[in-house]
């Protein structure tokens, strides 16, 4: 595989704009008064750490999948891409190009919600904890005997607050006092049509959709999609074909490095360990390989 070098990003400025915030992986630019540049790094965390090293291809992936179901949801929402393309980069020098190649996304400024939308139409993670505590999952009442990873009689939404550290869960009332009870109807709406397109769609390439995170803005008081959507990085995608209750399932995302954390002594606190070489392709191959399954083809910028 070639151009495989990695993008960590986090540059003050890019060809002329300025850098407005640096993300968990994202790094926003200003383009102009309407529009912003996302660019979308290879960076990666585990546990709320940072990692030293990224996961080559990383952000290409992201950025290409987010785009694919962009295209794919207008007819639910309209969204904030505008396009994937450098135009809006011009002079930039031809290796910064090269580097930049299917990362960058310029989109219609938005102001976003206060709040993160999740979608779970299975049982796991964190939602797998309250319910063995408390048989709720953001408040919500579940029956008994629900299995590890089980799938759920009806998606729910359990939303969540936004934090750059770590997301803390709302009930659905607590999400509606906090955006007010109309944009609040709109976004669960918006959510759970989206949550039925990704699954119908997932599920004819053979990949369960076990959760994922949207997140809504506002332009001229117009809800829109922004950010990313139906990513690795935002979702739970389970292969089909290895599917099966009461047990941990293979994902196609970075499940392969917390996996590997959870067999060293650390602690989970800054600074991050070294991570191998052949992990961290190990864990590019899985992004890749979902972004050809999702999209039919690798992202812009990957010669295989």
């Amino acid at each position: 595989m070639q151009n495989d070098a990695v993008y960590l990003g986090r540059e003050k400025e890019l060809a002329g704009l300025k850098l407005l915030h640096a993300g968990k992986v994202r790094d926003i630019y200003e383009v102009d008064r309407d529009h912003l540049l996302f660019v979308i790094s290879d960076r990666v965390s585990a546990f709320d750490v940072l990692m030293s090293e990224g996961i080559p291809h990383k952000g290409r992936v992201l950025n290409s999948i987010a785009a694919w179901w962009f295209e794919q949801t207008r007819d639910l929402i309209p969204n904030h891409m505008v396009s994937t393309s450098l135009d809006c980069l011009p002079g930039l020098d031809p290796a910064k190009a090269e580097l930049l190649q299917g990362r960058t996304m310029l989109v219609r400024r938005a102001k976003p919600t206060t709040v993160e939308w999740v979608v779970r139409g299975y049982i796991a993670g964190s939602g797998w904890k309250e319910y063995g505590a408390k048989g709720t999952v953001c408040g919500i009442p579940l029956p008994a005997g629900l299995e590890f990873c089980g799938r759920l009689a009806e998606p729910i939404l359990t939303p969540t607050t936004k934090d750059e550290v770590h997301d803390m869960p709302l009930t659905p009332d607590e999400a509606r006092d906090k955006v007010g009870a109309e944009l609040f109807e709109k976004a669960r709406s918006a959510s759970m049509a989206l949550f039925e397109r990704g699954t119908r769609v997932l599920e004819e390439i053979g990949v369960l959709l076990a959760d994922t995170k949207f997140e809504f803005g506002e332009i001229d008081g117009e809800l829109v999609l922004i950010d990313e959507a139906l990513t690795p990085d935002s979702s739970r995608f389970w292969p089909v074909d290895q599917y099966a209750t009461g047990k941990n399932q293979p994902s196609f995302d970075k499940q392969i490095l917390r996996d590997y954390l959870e067999t060293l002594t650390w602690d989970k606190e800054p600074p991050a360990p070294t991570l191998p070489s052949d992990l961290l392709e190990r864990v590019s191959n899985r992004y890749l390989e979902i972004c050809e399954k999702i999209t039919g083809t690798v992202p812009s910028g990957v010669t295989v």
